[in-house]
């Protein structure tokens, strides 16, 4: 599996109030653009949308320390969604029969490993961005 290497570091901050901030800000600047659900066109999937609203639901199930840890990658998700040409590792989702989830691999500015999943529904072909973690 090929690693992307990202453009962007790491959202700094020292608690999650201060990396929530700098995250929705990046977030805020994409929902911007348009009157629906906010979404990147990916290179990898030739330019069609991943829409990233989901991800927030995804972290509010998460700790607070997590959510720090997971937010900080936030932005170099983003670019590797966006700019990636790289195959993902994909699977069947093990809770939805009708839906694969796609495993980029990619490394932050700072050098830090981390992994993005992007779920993709097979019917329609939607595609969603489920979740950002770091490898440790």
């Amino acid at each position: 599996m090929k690693i992307y290497k990202s453009k962007c570091s790491q959202l700094t901050g020292t608690s999650y109030d201060e990396v929530v901030k700098k995250a929705r800000k990046e977030h805020n600047e994409i929902r911007r653009r348009t009157k629906r659900q906010p979404y990147i066109r990916s290179k990898y999937y030739k330019k069609d949308k991943v829409f990233i609203n989901l991800f927030w639901d995804h972290l509010n199930q998460k700790n607070s320390h997590d959510r720090q840890r997971r937010l900080k990658l936030y932005s170099c998700a983003i670019d590797l969604m966006k700019n990636t040409t790289f195959d993902p590792i994909p699977k069947p989702n093990p809770n939805k029969a009708g839906e694969i989830v796609y495993r980029f691999a990619g490394e932050s500015f700072d050098g830090e490993l981390y992994f993005v999943q992007i779920k993709e529904n097979i019917r329609n072909g939607r595609k969603d961005f489920i979740s950002v973690f770091p490898s440790r």
